[in-house]
């Protein structure tokens, strides 16, 4: 009897299966399939022999995209992140520094990147011990624990979270809190104090379980966050509650010594400016346009803001974009980067190199299908400062300024095709004098709450 039932158990497996092995005649008719030709046998040495973007970079695009523009903000200088990941703070103080110069009548200027770094990772790892509080009662496999125990702190980030430190913690210019190696070349650091946070993580859930109330809790949370700030000042410095400044302007007249606070630097910067008047405008066509989402619990500072976006068509993206540019303002915007980008040339084009003639097949996903399949998706932060349009009023190509050094791309810079936007660009952020009526009252709607862990993010 027990016979018979294991029999029909695995009979009626069987026809529920839909996965099929490779069995030694699939396998053969598979080999056959592959024609070894004289064009296969040649690109089988040459692929095995070099670098596939050697390959297959198209030969007929190069130079057909030039570095000149209709409109470009006026814009000097380029910076560098190094070895980190903190190009959404670049690009975000980028934005604000020609508004610097103008302040000051400089011929350059650059903000202490460190500084807000610090802060950054000093907010994150508050915000972690917190989410460690908050979910103690769930299984340490739940989903959120899970993905709050990923990943406690890391260098990314983006316009919202910019948004967040600025408004608490100011602004300073560079030469106030320099980089160091550490700030240059983020991934020990990060690792460690991850290691930190985690083991902290547990003990919060260790004694949560053993009955310790929220206010037992927070005072351990408190202790906790001494020694990342202890972790934080050994590799960063310590961030200057004031500083003193001088600068030579451009005109040769060196200035007299003036001391600030950060907030104090920030406001006479940015003036009247309020970076919560920026609205980041996004491209997913994996979700309906005209909605305005949020997503859940992902900032940088405990009592901040959420990541929030308005999904458009990009072509109401790209009229926005081109009005911002008009007028000399820069915009923050992220894109998938490693995408057809010619290093060599600074171009980012969907012709530069094509990999179906290489290896004989097709790449057919479309914008969709390859952030749902985790294909492509934003991986870079840079400012938008160029547009070149045509005489029907049409953009033709776009620039960004990067923040990977003056030897990167085109004197720092990258070109890209509005091909290449309508592909590979997800969001802008832009100033809400430059979004339309309609588009501002969607982001004034309640909006769409997503998970933290979405496929887009």
């Amino acid at each position: 009897m027990k016979k018979l039932l294991l029999a029909a158990f695995t009979a009626f497996l069987a026809l529920g299966s839909t996965a099929q092995e490779l069995d030694q005649t699939a396998i053969t008719e598979i080999k056959t399939s592959l024609k070894m030709d004289a064009y296969t046998k040649g690109m089988q040495n040459a692929l095995s022999a070099n670098d596939i973007n050697k390959l297959a970079k198209n030969l007929t695009n190069i130079n057909e995209d030039d570095h000149r523009f209709t409109y470009r903000v006026d814009v000097k200088g380029i910076t560098d992140q190094k070895s980190s990941g903190r190009c959404w703070l670049f690009t975000s103080l980028n934005m604000f520094r020609p508004k610097a110069m103008e302040v000051f009548n400089l011929n350059s200027f650059e903000f202490s990147q460190n500084y807000l770094y610090f802060w950054d990772i000093f907010e994150k790892a508050n915000l972690f011990l917190n989410n460690m509080i908050e979910t103690a009662d769930q299984p340490i496999d739940d989903r959120l624990v899970q993905w709050y125990l990923s990943s406690p702190v890391s260098d990314g980030g983006m316009w919202s979270s910019f948004a967040n430190l600025v408004d608490k913690y100011g602004m300073i210019p560079k030469s106030a809190m320099t980089e160091t190696h550490s700030s240059e070349n983020t991934r020990s650091m990060v690792k460690f104090i991850n290691l930190k946070l985690k083991e902290d993580g547990l003990r919060l859930r260790e004694a949560a379980d053993s009955g310790a109330k929220t206010k037992e809790l927070q005072a351990m949370r408190q202790e906790m966050m001494k020694d990342i700030y202890r972790m934080l000042a050994l590799n960063l410095g310590i961030p200057p509650s004031e500083f003193t400044w001088r600068y030579e302007d451009k005109d040769n007249v060196v200035s007299a010594y003036q001391t600030y606070t950060p907030l104090e630097f920030k406001q006479k910067v940015l003036g009247d400016i309020q970076v919560s008047d920026y609205v980041m405008l996004m491209n997913d066509p994996t979700r309906p346009f005209n909605v305005h989402y949020e997503i859940d619990n992902y900032r940088n500072v405990e009592e901040g803001v959420n990541w929030h976006y308005v999904n458009l068509a990009n072509d109401k993206i790209k009229a926005m974009a081109i009005e911002s540019i008009k007028n000399n303002e820069a915009l923050y915007a992220s894109c998938d980067v490693g995408q057809q980008l010619d290093r060599d040339y600074g171009i980012l084009d969907i012709d530069n190199f094509d990999y179906e003639s290489v290896y004989g097949v097709s790449f057919t996903m479309d914008k969709a299908e390859r952030i749902q399949t985790k294909s492509s998706g934003s991986s870079h932060g840079m400012a938008l400062v160029a547009v070149d349009i045509d005489d029907k009023g049409n953009p033709v190509k776009w620039q960004f300024e990067n923040s990977w050094g003056e030897s990167a791309g085109h004197k720092g810079y990258l070109t890209f095709t509005d091909e290449w936007f309508d592909e590979y660009m997800f969001r802008i952020v832009v100033h809400k004098k430059f979004v339309t009526p309609e588009v501002l009252e969607i982001y004034e709607t309640e909006a769409t709450m997503l998970p933290a862990w979405d496929w887009m993010f």
